[in-house]
């Protein structure tokens, strides 16, 4: 199959989480900076990496809805213009009431990024390459954490925090440009040869159903899938150890292990790289090559968000590390382990979803994922400023990862169509 067109549609949405992440990340390297702007304690700072989770969560049923009403190409052009306004405004900030305004506005703006990436995957990739292309998506946002602490680091160092922030804006607004002239759905894209359509919907896309899409999404009806909790309480799990790491690494290895800021930026890339390569390796070729020889798809998929969820326990190690070598193997087999999982994972949603409901399911999902990414940043807040130690917070992580693998295994189960209501 010679055609990429497809590739072409992953590579754009891999792009736009990297912005997406771009955008997150920032937040927490500029702790430092922002403290001696605004004079944030521990406390405050966990309240305000959260707040961007705030309004992302509430977004997300409403976004997945309107993602299978409205369609991925509509909803995606206002979120990406949206999303680069909020980072100009928090580059603007003169006092932090107006900074915590632009976080709140970057949750709303963002929040259909990952239901439309798996609406807009299903559309376009078969199943037996639907790993690999979540894989490229998923990996941009480990990616653009590896790359964009130090880049956004540096930026701060010599520039600071008002120009990091103003940066992703501008890249925020690139992206907009290149989504709004590239993005189409099949069969609105007059360039998709009809071999290359032919070959996608033979090898068992999701079909575009225009009548279905305007009568609305089956919410209710999922709810009273059992699948659906399975898939929420596992990604919720999941999302509790990424965000806590996304937030807090770089302060963990300055305040625990005392690392200086120059040197945490760039300690704090070795884990997301090795996320980055088990992401794409494990949870995207390494799933789809054993499909493709013959392998029973549900196993192949389920052991991969198990063992993978399973190596995400590692994180308990971290909570002894005397040493920041010690702490980045831990920390960077925690991370690759859920890395390897986490596109299996966002690939389920466009597997069982009935018709036209693939953005609704992913809004809900991603709804208790976002409670745990609320969570995360404000409860190691808390843990850090009363015992001093992440060691706390790191075990309540490896609790929490434990809950969400029995939720894969006993309330998920096969991963196979959920009925059409």
């Amino acid at each position: 199959m010679k055609e990429t067109r497809r590739w072409r549609i992953a590579f754009l949405l891999a792009f736009g989480v990297l912005v997406n992440f771009f955008d997150r990340i920032n937040l927490s390297v500029s702790r430092d900076a922002l403290h001696d702007s605004f004079g944030l304690s521990l406390v405050a700072f966990g309240y305000l990496s959260s707040a961007f989770s705030w309004t992302y969560a509430l977004m997300q049923m409403p976004a997945g809805v309107l993602l299978d009403r409205w369609g991925v190409r509509r909803v995606g052009r206002l979120s990406a213009l949206l999303w680069s306004v909020a980072s100009f405004a928090a580059a603007a900030a003169p006092a932090l009431s107006w900074f915590f305004g632009a976080r709140l506005l970057l949750g709303v703006s963002e929040s259909p990024t990952f239901p439309a990436n798996a609406k807009a995957l299903g559309y376009w990739f078969t199943r037996e390459e639907r790993g690999l292309a979540t894989a490229i998506t998923d990996a941009a946002a480990k990616f653009s954490t590896a790359i964009g602490v130090p880049l956004i680091g540096l930026l701060l160092l010599y520039f600071g925090w008002r120009w990091s922030f103003a940066a992703t804006g501008f890249i925020s607004f690139l992206y907009f440009i290149l989504f709004y002239f590239v993005y189409r759905n099949p069969s609105e894209d007059k360039k998709l040869s009809s071999q290359e359509l032919e070959f996608v919907l033979r090898g068992g896309a999701q079909p575009e159903d225009r009548v279905r899409a305007q009568s609305g999404s089956s919410l209710g009806y999922l709810l009273t899938r059992r699948k659906v909790y399975g898939l929420a309480l596992g990604w919720g799990a999941y999302n509790y150890t990424f965000f806590l790491l996304l937030t807090w690494l770089p302060s963990y290895l300055s305040v625990s292990l005392h690392v200086d800021l120059f040197h945490s930026i760039f300690y704090t890339s070795v884990p997301w790289l090795f996320a980055t390569a088990t992401d794409l390796l494990v949870g995207g070729w390494l799933v789809d090559s054993l499909i493709k020889h013959g392998y029973d798809p549900h196993r192949v998929r389920q052991t991969t968000v198990v063992a993978g969820m399973a190596f995400g326990l590692a994180i308990f190690g971290a909570a002894r590390a005397h040493t920041a070598a010690a702490a980045l193997v831990w920390i960077s087999l925690a991370l690759g382990g859920l890395a390897a999982a986490a596109p299996v994972a966002w690939t389920i949603p466009s597997l069982i979803a009935p018709r036209e409901s693939v953005g609704t399911l992913a809004g809900a999902v991603n709804l208790c994922g976002q409670i745990a990414a609320i969570s995360a940043p404000i409860a190691t807040g808390y843990i850090v400023s009363a015992s001093h130690s992440f060691a706390a917070a790191f075990v309540t992580a490896t609790v929490i990862l434990l809950m969400g693998i029995a939720g894969y295994i006993f309330l998920l189960g096969r991963i196979e169509p959920i009925p059409e209501p």
